[in-house]
């Protein structure tokens, strides 16, 4: 008999520099809806002073095979002007911005604000009765802090989606 060997899926965060115009990002969601690809998070941003050029970090996952093939397309796309995977050119820094709000009184207060202050995340609305903590940090950092809000009075959590960029002098 024979086996059949499967790839694992591996997560990848692909960082893409476009012309910054309209329909560009439906284009780029389009390609991995159209095939089946998911995307766990993505993030866009001006880049240029000029505004001409956008960054689009997309962090999704798949076996090694199908990541060659998300960049392979993405890079046919005229208003694609690079692909990087940062997963692969080396070391990289990534991060996360969220903000997370936790409604509680007495004890539970006090302990949310004790738990922020070990996870470094700063208080950026308070009432009575809630906080809206903001907490920068690698995504496993934010899952971390969100679980423990949840035992406290987690309300509501808005994340950003990852960014990222390789370490060291050069760019991508």
């Amino acid at each position: 008999m024979m086996k059949i060997r499967t790839e694992a899926a591996e997560r990848h965060v692909l960082t893409i520099t476009v012309d910054n115009e309209a329909g560009i990002l439906a284009k780029i969601a389009g390609l991995f809806t159209a095939r089946g690809y998911n995307i766990d998070s993505l993030t866009v941003a001006d880049i240029t002073e000029n505004h001409a050029l956008s960054r689009i970090t997309i962090v999704t996952n798949g076996p090694p095979a199908q990541v060659d093939q998300i960049r392979a397309q993405l890079e046919r796309l005229i208003p694609v002007h690079k692909v990087v995977d940062l997963t692969e050119v080396g070391p990289y820094v990534e991060r996360e911005l969220a903000l997370i709000k936790v409604a509680g009184t007495g004890d539970i207060r006090v302990e949310a604000l004790r738990v922020a202050e070990l996870f470094r995340a700063k208080v950026v609305d308070t009432t009575t009765r809630s906080f809206v903590f903001e907490l920068t940090g690698t995504p496993d950092k934010i899952d971390s802090f969100v679980a423990l809000m949840r035992e406290l009075g987690l309300v509501e959590v808005g994340r950003t989606g990852i960014v990222g960029m390789v370490r060291g002098p050069e760019g991508t």
